[in-house]
């Protein structure tokens, strides 16, 4: 149901309840009226009747009198009886007065809404066209007032947040670093502060970022981006022990079926993945090493081939113009490539914003996430994209993305477009 709908009925339901109680008194006043009145006379007559008796049988009236007077009140009663018959069959006053009250107090309701309140409120259309800019407008009123009265700690941090989710990371990291001392009491602060550093260090976790990353974990071990964060900075320097246990510690305290907890499940599954990988290809190596000579050579020949070929991958991204509306300029673009048989972490990353589109794209093992996994070290791999407004590395609900065609290394002239949304 949408706002509108819900908004229409229970507005009715207002204006029902409203006339009920309004024309009430209306529609029991005509008929209790004349009713109340008739009972009362007739009490009165019944009583004058019932003295006349009294008087007669206790001599006091004479016969000839008593008959008269019977005969005056009856008179009288008929005389009543029939002005109240005329009054009960003009309640067509009540009637038109009820008929009035029903239809106007919608009517001017309605009107005065019109008049006075937002219809256009209540257009989901209208609201989304218009929450960016209020929400950029807020922003920059927002640090218009920090400039003014820079004493602000809970105002920074909101401030740093808002450039985070817009994906204004040099913005963001300048307001997280007029925190002051108590970025370094709120473990969620520092793990965000992380997060934007790398972020501007082209995804590097290492130094600063990761200095960030300890600190949140001292003061709250099981803080789900400190560890997702350390995780990942773990396994890109092959530490996949401290990998393995930090996101084995982070699935503990996620909700078994949400999205995040799929998404640690997944990252658990390549690493364990890529171990296996790695360890096939030691013992590979081994097998070429105590192979006959012959067979060594060959194989040291072929590696050779592979090493000195060009398995550069090249080609264009665009953005679907359906799409084009959903993004800043300023929003972060990754294309990447992954092995088609193999661990699903990316083995090469290219970065760049949405104001670059349509981006000439070169992923080769310079690129490489990890030095075991490359690009050459595969014989197919499929190219990808993802839009994220927060610049973060993790895919999150509502990125758009794009998958492009399945290639050898060495291919060139590809054409990969983002034209879906990341459920």
């Amino acid at each position: 149901m949408t706002a509108l709908t819900a908004f229409v009925l229970a507005s009715a339901l207002l204006v029902v309840v409203t006339l009920l109680l309004l024309l009430r008194p209306w529609r029991r006043r005509s008929s209790a009226g004349v009713a109340t009145t008739r009972e009362i006379n007739a009490g009165i007559y019944r009583d004058q009747l019932t003295e006349l008796d009294r008087d007669l049988a206790a001599g006091t009236l004479a016969e000839a009198d008593h008959a008269q007077a019977r005969g005056e009140l009856q008179r009288r009663l008929l005389d009543d009886a029939s002005v109240l018959e005329t009054a009960a069959v003009a309640p067509g006053g009540a009637r038109t007065t009820a008929l009035v009250i029903a239809l106007a107090v919608p009517l001017l309701g309605a009107s005065m809404y019109a008049w006075l309140g937002q219809p256009t409120a209540l257009d989901p259309v209208a609201r989304q066209g218009s929450t960016q800019p209020d929400v950029e407008k807020m922003v920059a009123t927002l640090a218009a007032r920090l400039e003014a009265k820079p004493d602000d700690p809970k105002g920074w941090a909101v401030l740093g947040r808002s450039y985070r989710v817009m994906g204004r990371m040099p913005d963001a990291q300048k307001a997280f670093e007029r925190i002051g001392v108590e970025l370094d009491r709120d473990p969620v602060l520092l793990a965000e502060y992380a997060d934007v550093l790398a972020a501007n260090a082209q995804g590097n976790l290492e130094g600063k970022p990761l200095e960030m990353v300890a600190r949140a974990l001292k003061l709250d071990p099981d803080n789900p981006m400190a560890l997702a964060l350390s995780a990942t900075a773990a396994f890109n320097r092959k530490d996949i022990g401290a990998a393995v246990a930090q996101w084995e510690r982070l699935l503990k305290s996620l909700p078994p079926d949400s999205e995040d907890a799929k998404w640690v499940q997944n990252q658990l599954a390549e690493i364990r993945t890529a171990v296996a990988s790695s360890t096939a290809a030691r013992a590979d190596a081994t097998q070429v090493i105590n192979a006959p000579a012959s067979a060594s050579a060959a194989a040291v020949a072929t590696t050779a081939a592979a090493t000195n070929g060009d398995t550069s991958i090249r080609g264009k991204l665009s953005l679907a113009p359906a799409l084009a509306a959903q993004v800043l300029p300023t929003d972060t673009v990754f294309i990447f490539a992954r092995a088609v048989q193999g661990p699903r972490m990316p083995l090469a990353v290219q970065r760049g914003k949405v104001s670059d589109l349509p981006l000439n794209f070169k992923l080769d093992d310079s690129l490489a996430v990890s030095p075991d996994f490359k690009i050459s070290g595969f014989t197919e791999v499929r190219i990808e994209a993802r839009i994220s407004r927060s610049g973060s590395a993790t895919p999150s609900p509502g990125d758009l993305i794009g998958v492009g065609p399945v290639v050898k290394p060495g291919s060139s002239g590809l054409s990969v477009q983002i034209d879906q949304t990341r459920p």
